[in-house]
């Protein structure tokens, strides 16, 4: 069964990149077009509007936590049950799981109406930046249901050896969301609002086309009959809880970096924060692309105890992913000014704080792909507790520790070290869980 054909080959670096290389290229896309909607945001309106963005980013940061939970752990528990021949079981489960996602949006949506205004009251902001909050929040929550659905088809794709065809999604959402950029920004003069409109009609294009897609049979994946088992959707839910747990730990941090630079420098820190977090971000995405790319080889090679291959696979990974950090590392160090002068000018006091941040943080990128591999391979091998212990300790309890103590010691300094020095410590207990089951998956 053709279908089957990228399963069934050697595990060879190349034939991993082949299947891998499409969903680190989309991932990196999406979050360069991301930048880019910074880019836009802090040239066409002002570094205020940019700090907005990331003001608004721990409410965003509650969808993708939803939704990325629901497409990994749903993810792995459908391909698990690929890899044990059990397709229309796995396809029943798969449409079930899109419909909870657009019940999901939907309500997710009509809370966040409801609780907008009552954060941003309690920030003690400017006027003119809590409007710019409200504002783009208010857009892009409109947006909610096709988001959950593009992360959710994402990764289904990959899975269904349609990792090229979500490649070429994403990078026709991203040209689309840079087009509208400019064009509602500049154009229209729909200030920040038109950024979040942009945003999410460039997120909308994978959720449409997925719809289409997964409404053929021809495809290892489509819609039938759903079988709304609660069970598996909660073993689901559980499976992809650490990278729910990721993504909602990813706020809290984002607001506690913006509380803290708020208390040392006020909302230029905000908008420095935001532009070093551009910068990591591009860089994780080249880990994370390439996780997701090979999660589902991970879980198929599970259900079908093909011990072999498990191994080689994930020994060729970790090689990839040391040869990833050296490079990002590189040029991170390289490109700090020319990266930071594109969001705000030298003469900005925003860009002296964002040179400084940029330099301590890429420290990070030594540590950062080995715990993202680390956490995506024990949701793909269904152990969504392991996975939820990295993420979680990584994500928030080591950034709480360092984000407490060492701006306490060393100042604004202190906010830019923490997230090296978290990370260094998740690297820690990434490499103990990676030893400690190392038995038990045969890898």
């Amino acid at each position: 069964m053709e279908s089957q054909n990228v399963y069934e080959k050697p595990v060879t670096l190349c034939n991993i990149l082949k299947f891998a290389v499409p969903t680190i290229a989309m991932t990196v896309f999406m979050s360069f077009y991301t930048m880019v909607d910074g880019l836009f945001v802090s040239n066409l309106i002002g570094t205020n509007a940019l700090s907005a963005i990331n003001l608004t980013a721990p409410i965003i940061q509650i969808v993708t936590a939803i939704s990325t939970m629901l497409a990994t752990g749903g993810s792995a528990v459908i391909m698990k049950k690929m890899g044990e021949q059990k397709a229309d079981e796995a396809r029943a489960d798969f449409t079930f799981f899109i419909c909870v996602n657009v019940f999901v949006g939907v309500v997710m949506c009509a809370v966040g109406y409801l609780a907008m205004d009552p954060i941003f009251a309690g920030m003690n902001l400017s006027a003119n930046v809590k409007g710019y909050c409200v504002e783009y929040l208010s857009r892009y929550l409109v947006f909610t249901v096709p988001i959950l659905l593009m992360n959710n088809f994402t990764l289904y794709m990959i899975a269904s050896e349609k990792a090229t065809l979500s490649l070429i999604c994403s990078v026709s959402g991203g040209v689309c969301n840079m087009a509208l950029d400019y064009l509602l920004i500049a154009g229209l003069d729909l200030g920040i609002g038109g950024a979040a409109i942009a945003t999410g009609i460039g997120y909308s294009v994978t959720a449409v086309v997925g719809l289409f897609v997964f409404c053929q049979k021809k495809n290892l994946l489509h819609f039938q009959k759903p079988a709304f088992r609660f069970r598996v959707l909660a073993d689901a839910a559980a499976n992809g809880c650490s990278e729910m747990a990721t993504a909602l730990v990813t706020g809290m941090i984002t607001m506690m970096f913006n509380w803290t630079m708020l208390h040392y420098v006020g909302e230029n820190g905000v908008a420095a924060v935001t532009i070093i977090m551009y910068v990591l971000m591009f860089a994780s995405s080249l880990y994370t692309g390439y996780s997701y790319g090979v999660a589902p080889m991970l879980s198929f090679y599970y259900g079908e105890q093909n011990h072999k291959k498990l191994k080689k696979l994930v020994a060729v990974s970790l090689k990839v992913i040391a040869v990833i950090s050296l490079i990002t590392v590189a040029a991170s160090l390289i490109l700090t000014k020319p990266l930071v002068s594109v969001f705000a000018r030298p003469d900005n006091p925003v860009y002296a704080l964002a040179v400084t941040g940029n330099r301590i943080c890429t420290i990070a990128l030594f540590f950062i792909g080995f715990n993202i591999f680390a956490s995506g391979m024990f949701t793909a091998l269904s152990n969504g507790l392991v996975s939820a212990v990295l993420a979680f300790s990584r994500s928030f309890v080591f950034m709480l520790i360092t984000m407490i103590a060492l701006p306490w010691i060393l100042g604004v300094n202190g906010v830019w070290l923490a997230t090296p020095a978290a990370e260094l410590m998740a690297l820690a207990l990434s490499g103990f869980m990676f030893f400690h089951h190392r038995a038990r998956y045969g890898y």
